[in-house]
């Protein structure tokens, strides 16, 4: 009988040490799990999506890198233009930030156009370098019946910091160019109308790495007030934290339960049995 509740003892613990394993790992890996969920799902390049409840941005854009219109994430600006004009936006992307870029083309009629056309859009980041897309329609090509065109653009997870001959994202700025790469000549200086956005997924410890700059890559800015000025809306991140911490942890907690519980299970396995017999002797 000593035997059966022995065992009786040692199924309970075990199944509370199942149960503390279980819960532990509920709890502190749960905040991590959409990280890995977003890294798998695609954003849809259509832009009508990213326009419900936006707010509204600029209503101009610039003519070149230095006089980029500013925008935040979640905005959408807009402005008219000339067909053959070169379009400039900026807005902020901090660590952990995948953006999608999206842009809406609203061509003239086509009563008053001689034949297709494509437009693109082109992502730089704040040395200006062109950062490429993961996914994404950037450039399109739209028929002479064609009313709009829509692009999209999805960048890389945006880094705290890199080596310094990559191209990887960093945070700061990240300018948008629209442009038309493909247009019958009778067509050019005819009006249309564009509309750009940004929303981004966040990525977290997917994708972090150690160390962050010192300063976010702001073209023009030399005082940390001009930097806190096209900083995002909660501000610049600190480049330390992610939630590669949370997962530390619980891989420590989840170790030393299961030494504990591994201990428990077997502690008593060199000890003589207590039947009531006593053991045998030479």
């Amino acid at each position: 009988m000593r035997i059966t509740t022995r065992n009786g003892r040692t199924a309970g613990v075990l199944g509370r040490v199942t149960g503390a394993l279980a819960l532990a790992g509920a709890v502190l890996l749960g905040p991590a799990a959409p990280s890995g969920l977003a890294d798998t799902a695609t954003p849809s390049p259509s832009g009508s999506g990213a326009t419900s409840g936006a707010e509204a941005g600029p209503t101009e854009a610039g003519t070149s890198f230095r006089t980029a219109a500013f925008f935040r994430q979640g905005q959408q600006a807009t402005a008219q233009a000339s067909t053959g004009d070169y379009l400039y936006w900026v807005f902020p992307a901090d660590t952990g930030q995948r953006p999608t870029v999206t842009a809406t083309v609203t061509l003239p009629d086509s009563a008053q156009r001689h034949g297709a056309s494509a437009w693109r859009i082109d992502v730089y980041d704040g040395l200006r370098r062109r950062q490429p897309c993961m996914y994404g329609t950037q450039s399109r090509s739209a028929a002479k019946e064609t009313a709009t065109v829509e692009l999209a653009c999805v960048l890389r997870p945006v880094r705290a910091a890199a080596d310094a001959w990559s191209d990887d994202p960093l945070p700061g700025s990240y300018f948008v160019r629209l442009t038309v790469t493909g247009l019958p000549e009778e067509d050019a200086g005819q009006p249309f109308s564009a509309r750009i956005g940004a929303d981004s997924r966040e990525m977290s410890g997917a994708y972090a790495t150690d160390g962050a700059l010192a300063v976010p890559l702001v073209p023009g800015a030399t005082t940390p007030e001009t930097v806190e000025a096209r900083a995002p809306e909660d501000g610049w991140a600190s480049g330390w934290w992610s939630d590669r911490w949370l997962w530390t942890g619980a891989g420590g907690v989840l170790a030393a339960l299961a030494g504990i519980g591994g201990y428990i299970l077997t502690r008593g396995s060199g000890r003589p049995s207590r039947t009531g017999v006593p053991p045998m002797t030479g």
